[in-house]
């Protein structure tokens, strides 16, 4: 397997960037008059997911730091998921786009709560540790240590 090299390696990242594309594309279905609303809503926090990501990779020397952004991006997705509810109450999206869609948060949700809680299989190294050195394997978020 290969290494985890960059957040983008990771499979939470990769799902988060999908389920943000899904997002952006149903919602150019979207009234115009939601617009400023919901639309401008749903197109921040589902991007914002996997930028947490990125920065909490950034990050995964300091446990505290890399916490922190792991449930930031935990809170864009159920904020994502709250908003996906405004899109059926307005019957804007059909109910298999928004079981799709419900259904890869959940997932998203679900990588993104095991990771806060196994924080040392991701941030075990202390700050001056060169990273080149570590050999690591896709496992279940995409990066385990040997």
């Amino acid at each position: 397997m290969e290494p985890a090299r960059s957040f983008r390696d990771l499979k939470v990242y990769q799902a988060a960037r999908e389920a943000a594309r899904l997002v952006f594309d149903y919602s150019k279905g979207f009234p115009h008059e939601e617009r400023y609303s919901l639309t401008d809503q749903i197109r921040r926090s589902s991007p914002a997911v996997k930028a947490m990501i990125a920065e909490a990779w950034a990050r995964r020397r300091y446990k505290a730091a890399f916490v922190n952004k792991i449930d930031e991006a935990l809170g864009e997705a159920y904020e994502t998921q709250s908003w996906l509810d405004d899109t059926v109450d307005g019957a804007y999206l059909s109910k298999d786009q928004f079981n799709e869609l419900d259904r890869r948060y959940d997932g998203i949700g679900g990588m993104l709560s095991r990771m806060i809680d196994r924080v040392d299989d991701f941030c075990k190294h202390s700050p001056g540790t060169d990273y080149r050195s570590i050999t690591r394997e896709e496992g279940e978020f995409g990066i385990t240590d040997h």
